[in-house]
């Protein structure tokens, strides 16, 4: 199984938000076919997808000590990281969510969907 953070880079390219991230990796894997294909094929919806994507970076992280450290700064420059000062909030929602999700501060009354 890939590292935790490795899983995480693999969700974000799967959902494509993170442009630089996947420009990055798609041209490490521009040599590869396969690799590419991984790549592209990788949806958030599909865990299996992102776990292949995942092994995929850490067969190119193992190889290309070079890449692995490009990837972590990239990573580390696209992952958010929230911090709320006393009285704010911080909201975040990652992985697969199916269902509703309400994302608020301070709710005064009562809430319905």
């Amino acid at each position: 199984m890939p590292e935790p953070i490795l899983m995480a880079v693999a969700t974000t390219l799967a959902t494509k938000a993170a442009t630089t991230l996947f420009d990055l990796v798609k041209k490490k894997f521009s040599g590869d076919k396969a690799a590419v294909a991984t790549l592209e094929a990788a949806d958030a919806d599909k865990p299996e997808t992102v776990k292949a994507l995942a092994e995929r970076l850490e067969a190119a992280e193992s190889t290309d000590k070079e890449f692995a450290e490009e990837l972590r700064a990239e990573w580390e420059r696209v992952n958010v990281q929230q911090h709320a000062e006393s009285g704010g909030v911080a909201n975040q929602i990652s992985g697969n969510v199916s269902g509703k999700v309400l994302q608020a501060g301070d709710i005064h009354g009562n809430v319905s969907f």
